[in-house]
């Protein structure tokens, strides 16, 4: 208990376990990830030094530094620390949730869901002329739905006196496959530019993102990581398992709802924006348990910044490595999460 601080909020109401690396480890981690998307911002077609990308950002840059900053790089690097962040933490949840490593929301099918619901809104929303006959910002809300729907059929399907990491996982995969199948058929049917729309959706990919897409993302995620901060200690509790978490007074069934609620929540606005990204929220709290301990009222902001700095850098060669050629980032964070996974599964195989 030595290396943890409790904090303590609205007479105790509010109590959290702060790790003492977290003083150190988040400014560093906060300064690493500002250089990158500073370094980010200015690669690309037209390379731009770090002190104009600086002046760009405040308005102090030239006509042409200024509008290839504000009005195509920036928003992109925006949007994607932000869906990488609300990934992140809607997986440590999930893990701490279930008490399972493995999960995290595209792998058990929840941002397949999402994706689905997703494809679903903007095919009955749209008129002949590919408009949105309904304000964007209802989709971040069909997604959530999505995703719901999605995170309640694993868990139900999963149940058979009570819920096993391994069953929940492969149930999971499965749902996995069976919304991506949806997703092709919703392209199918729907109108033809939403093809290329939901093939990015599948893959993952902050392309083409605008500041639109960070004033409807924002605000969820700052009121999720709110929440998530909030019931840190209910997820330390659940972490020790059932039968301690029902001893110390905790309402498990009741609390592990609202958790998934949560998550789904993240995981939900996340695809809205970005499509399924995968394995962000899987990799990331692992990363932060590995820097900061298992008290999530740390983990849950140190796995959100990494989640940031995961999605930024693999946008980043995404659209840099193979130029003129600007792929989804999904892609990326597959080609390391793929096998991430299979060593995890094989690491747990005795769950």
């Amino acid at each position: 208990m030595k290396k943890y601080i409790p904090l303590r909020l609205m007479k105790g109401t509010l109590s959290f376990l702060i790790s003492k690396r977290l003083i150190l480890i988040l400014p560093i981690l906060s300064l690493v990830t500002l250089l990158v998307m500073v370094i980010s911002t200015g690669m690309g077609d037209m390379k731009i030094g770090p002190v104009d990308v600086v002046k760009a950002v405040i308005g102090q840059g030239s006509d042409i530094h200024t509008f290839v900053v504000q009005i195509h790089r920036l928003p992109r690097i925006v949007v994607a620390f932000l869906v990488g962040a609300a990934l992140a933490i809607a997986g440590a949840i999930l893990q701490g949730m279930i008490r399972n490593p493995l999960a995290s929301p595209d792998v058990i099918g929840i941002t397949g869901g999402a994706s689905v619901a997703a494809v679903t809104f903007l095919t009955l929303y749209s008129d002949s002329g590919n408009t949105l006959t309904i304000s964007i910002h209802w989709l971040p809300v069909a997604a959530f739905v999505g995703a719901l729907i999605a995170a309640a059929l694993v868990y139900t399907l999963s149940w058979h006196s009570g819920v096993t990491p391994i069953r929940l996982v492969l149930i999971g995969i499965g749902l996995a496959f069976a919304t991506d199948a949806l997703t092709t058929l919703m392209i199918i049917e729907g109108p033809l530019y939403l093809a290329t729309q939901a093939t990015l959706w599948q893959t993952g990919s902050v392309y083409a993102s605008t500041w639109q897409d960070v004033q409807v993302l924002l605000p969820w995620l700052l009121i999720c990581l709110f929440i998530a901060l909030i019931a840190a200690r209910r997820l330390n509790v659940l972490e020790m398992g059932e039968d301690i978490a029902s001893s110390v007074g905790s309402h498990v069934q009741r609390n592990r709802l609202l958790l998934l609620l949560l998550s789904t929540a993240l995981a939900g606005a996340a695809v809205s924006v970005a499509g399924g990204i995968g394995f962000v929220g899987l990799m990331a709290p692992h990363i932060a348990r590995r820097l900061i301990g298992s008290s999530f009222g740390a983990l849950i902001p140190v796995s959100a910044m990494i989640g940031g700095l995961i999605v930024i850098m693999a946008d980043l060669v995404a659209r840099t490595a193979f130029l003129p050629l600007d792929l989804p980032a999904g892609i990326f964070t597959a080609a390391i999460g793929a096998p991430y996974f299979i060593f995890l599964l094989f690491r747990h195989k005795n769950l």
